[in-house]
């Protein structure tokens, strides 16, 4: 037989600052805690059906901070963001194009295991370790990045990419600490190359 008793005031208030005091814990950590660093190692695209693709190596090194919470159930999520600009001269270079990707990393302590969800299209895949999700991640194939038709032939453009962690997709009362910790200000420098139509 189950009994359904009311949660006192009390208790809903002391439960409620365990769990505001969790997360301060996961912002503000302990002052050695390793740093982060994404990294765009090499990006490339290609023409393939009149569309050109994107292929790119991207380290994924999360501090202590974001690790420990990721390790108690808080998802994270990570943009990347692609532009294309076409190259003038005398005036300034307009943007022709702009592509964001967005992923979702998330671990299930029941099951000990990593879900890698592309909030773009939807797609999930499960990983055993996060080092192999990273990984995963990192290793970018044949992503669309723009049709071909959509350039001048005699113009020169430039392609641009980024990654970094969104802190809004945050946990709302994780957010205000994030913002003031360096140690969730994760995002890699832009990598830009040429893209010839």
């Amino acid at each position: 037989m189950a009994f359904i008793t009311r949660a006192s005031p009390r208790s809903s208030g002391l439960a409620w600052a365990c769990g505001v005091a969790l997360l301060v814990a996961l912002c503000l950590g302990s002052a050695g805690a390793r740093a982060g660093e994404f990294v765009v190692r090499s990006a490339a695209t290609g023409l393939v059906n009149q569309v050109h693709v994107l292929d790119a190596d991207i380290d994924y090194q999360f501090s202590e901070r974001a690790l420990t919470a990721l390790a108690n159930g808080v998802p994270l999520t990570l943009r990347m963001h692609i532009t294309i600009e076409r190259e003038r001269d005398w005036l300034p270079d307009p943007q022709v194009a702009e592509l964001k990707q967005r992923y979702e990393i998330q671990y299930h302590a029941l099951s000990g295991l990593h879900v890698l969800t592309n909030l773009n299209s939807g797609a999930s895949e499960v990983y055993l370790t996060l080092h192999s999700a990273l990984r995963a991640l990192g290793d970018v194939r044949d992503l669309p990045v723009i049709d071909d038709n959509l350039l001048a032939p005699d113009a020169r453009y430039r392609i641009a990419m980024r990654v970094d962690l969104d802190i809004e997709a945050l946990p709302s009362p994780l957010r205000p600490f994030a913002y003031i910790t360096p140690a969730w200000w994760l995002s890699s420098d832009w990598y830009t190359w040429s893209l010839r139509p």
